[in-house]
């Protein structure tokens, strides 16, 4: 994923953002060759501003926040975000192309993994984590499987893979048979709304609730559960 530079740095109008920046006439600077060069740094200055910007409110206010907003937060024009992200889906594929990355090579590896019970494991595991590392994680990652199918009503790739990976862990005799595809939707939310822990206490927490669920998934419940989180009842009370 391109680097994401700081917004510090003033914005650079482009062609077509009228209104936005002041566009007083100069006069022609007489090295024209030079301008072509500039124009591309400018243009990758803003692009840079834009997936700053959005990676802040996308963590603030969840991946629906107003393309408008990001543009603002930038210090762009509306134009020129839509210059550089043509729609939401690119741009939230852009910000969380990391993750994307990371959690497209687990299910990857865990198609191919020889104990299709630890490939399955290794998915839960790497997606939980990136959740807890990540606020807008979740609905990026919900986006992300709706946009990588072929077409209205095409099963995605991120969800062909990850049947793939629980049919083989249930042929294996290791999962559960009960255990169906949208139980990754409850393992979703479950896991994210840890995220309104403490920070010390949110990822231990969460190593723990997986390690819960993976056990209620297993054919033979014998797996070690992580340590506990010393977070009790009483702290969630007195909890902000």
């Amino acid at each position: 994923m391109t680097q994401m530079t700081s917004l510090a740095a003033g914005p650079t109008p482009e062609p077509g953002d009228r209104g936005h920046f002041d566009t007083t006439e100069t006069q022609p600077d007489r090295d024209l060759p030079a301008a072509p060069t500039r124009l591309r740094s400018d243009a990758a200055r803003n692009r840079n501003r834009i997936l700053a910007a959005a990676a802040e409110l996308f963590a603030q206010r969840g991946v629906e926040v107003p393309m408008s907003a990001i543009a603002r937060r930038a210090g762009v024009g509306v134009a020129t975000l839509f210059r550089r992200f043509p729609n939401r889906q690119t741009l939230i594929s852009e910000v969380f192309a990391r993750q994307f990355d990371h959690c497209d090579a687990a299910l990857a590896r865990a198609v191919e993994h020889p104990d299709p019970w630890e490939g399955f494991r290794l998915v839960i595991e790497a997606i939980c984590d990136l959740q807890m590392h990540d606020r807008g994680f979740t609905e990026a990652f919900l986006h992300h499987i709706a946009g990588s199918g072929e077409g209205p009503g095409a099963t995605s790739r991120v969800h062909q893979a990850f049947a793939i990976v629980v049919h083989r862990a249930q042929q294996a005799g290791r999962l559960r048979r009960d255990v169906v595809l949208s139980d990754l939707s409850i393992i979703l939310l479950a896991n994210a709304g840890l995220r309104a822990a403490p920070a010390d206490e949110a990822e231990i927490m969460s190593r723990r609730l997986v390690g819960h669920l993976l056990r209620s998934f297993a054919t033979d419940g014998s797996s070690t559960l992580p340590p506990a989180s010393r977070l009790g009842l009483s702290d969630l009370l007195l909890a902000p």
